[in-house]
């Protein structure tokens, strides 16, 4: 016997066309012998002689409600007039534009100024926050140990500018020159604080001074000499900075020796100071007489000038030239000065029982008028026609070979 083919699952079997069957209670009777279905869940049951309700198309509109007006392009952009606002709203805000964006609103703070481009900016960090890093000091002991720098040497010292026209504590000075500092070193009233030389420079040095070394030689480069010095100075490789020397009083240095004086009325060239003390050195000058003001202060041109003999021939600084005079008229001293006009020469005027002291003036102007009239004599120097003075520094030299060859 066949059986008959299985049917697929999910599928129902073909019925026949006809017309839809009703839905809800009423398209199915009850079969005899059952009980009554209860109602489906969902949407309560409808007589079926309550009429439907009309789409909503077809409802018929309220007579009475006023017209809303449609919602079209002129209202979405703004042209349509507007509902008419209540006493109780607020007034309208103006429209936003161009003018509020940028600030000009009223209503709004003004915005910050830009801050300049050439300002320096707080520095930030990569993440873009402002970098805090600097503003206060870490505390010990968090973060990674901060760096040791290697050790910096000393700068060398400056010396103090010197006052014009003064000597002792007027500042350190640098002495140069092989004359000028082995004589700085031999003089036990020079106070020195720096030796600087080069190792030929050292070896000379030490070949002549066999005295006590006060400060200990330091090795330099000579190109190290240009920073303190002028270009034009005349180092040879060494350099001394020491304390001027303090000013010897008049009557302790004629007592200490029995040789001319000499007196500068406002001669301000040091080169000319330092020949001058070179010459008072080479005659067995007892003392050169400055004046405390109008007078070159030491310096290292004055020094190397002077080629050592700053540290030789005691250096005597005076307020009062003519006073200076006076004091040296009182210890027996026949002052005599300098003066292009005068009548006698110095070999004519000098005398040779009694120590002489001569004055001598700036090239241009001369002995002043007061230290004429305090002079005892004023003397010539013999020259040649057509020659009206010399140098002050060649004038004194020939002068004090005059006195001592007598």
């Amino acid at each position: 016997m066949r059986r008959p083919p299985k049917r697929p699952e999910g599928r129902t079997p073909n019925r026949p066309a006809g017309p839809p069957a009703a839905r809800g209670p009423a398209s199915r009777p009850d079969r005899p012998g059952e009980a009554p279905r209860k109602p489906a869940r969902g949407r309560p049951e409808r007589d079926a002689e309550e009429p439907r309700k009309p789409p909503r198309a077809a409802r018929p509109e309220a007579s009475d409600a006023p017209q809303r007006p449609a919602r079209g392009r002129a209202e979405r952009i703004g042209e349509a007039t507007r509902k008419p606002a209540r006493a109780s709203d607020s007034p309208p805000k103006p429209p936003r534009g161009r003018a509020e964006r940028f600030g000009e609103d009223p209503r709004k703070p003004a915005a910050r100024p830009r801050l300049d481009r050439n300002a320096e900016a707080p520095p930030k960090s990569r993440h873009g926050r402002p970098d805090r890093r600097g503003e206060e000091p870490r505390r010990p002991g968090r973060g990674r140990p901060e760096p040791v720098a290697a050790p910096v040497p000393p700068p060398e010292p400056v010396p103090e500018p010197p006052r014009p026209g003064a000597g002792a504590g007027s500042g350190a000075y640098w002495i140069y020159g092989h004359h000028a500092v082995l004589a700085a070193l031999s003089n036990p009233r020079r106070k020195p604080r720096r030796l600087l030389t080069t190792t030929d420079a050292e070896l000379a040095l030490r070949d002549e001074f066999d005295g006590p070394w006060r400060v200990t030689p330091e090795r330099a480069e000579r190109s190290r000499f240009q920073t303190f010095l002028t270009e034009d100075a005349v180092h040879q490789g060494i350099a001394l900075l020491a304390e001027p020397l303090e000013s010897v009083i008049l009557e302790d240095a004629i007592e200490a020796s029995d040789g001319p004086v000499l007196l500068l009325d406002q001669v301000t060239d040091p080169r000319n100071v330092g020949a001058t003390l070179r010459a008072a050195a080479a005659f067995g000058a007892a003392a050169v007489v400055l004046q405390d003001r109008h007078a070159p202060h030491e310096t290292g041109t004055l020094a190397r000038a002077a080629a050592g003999t700053l540290d030789i021939v005691p250096v005597v600084r005076e307020v009062n030239l003519s006073r200076a005079i006076s004091t040296l008229q009182k210890a027996g001293f026949w002052v005599l000065g300098l003066a292009g006009d005068a009548k006698r020469t110095l070999a004519e005027a000098a005398p040779r029982d009694r120590r002489v002291a001569l004055v001598l003036g700036a090239e241009d102007a001369g002995l002043r008028r007061l230290q004429r009239e305090t002079c005892d004599e004023l003397v010539r120097l013999p020259m040649a026609e057509g020659v009206e003075s010399l140098n002050v520094s060649a004038a004194a030299a020939v002068a004090l070979y005059e006195i001592v060859r007598r």
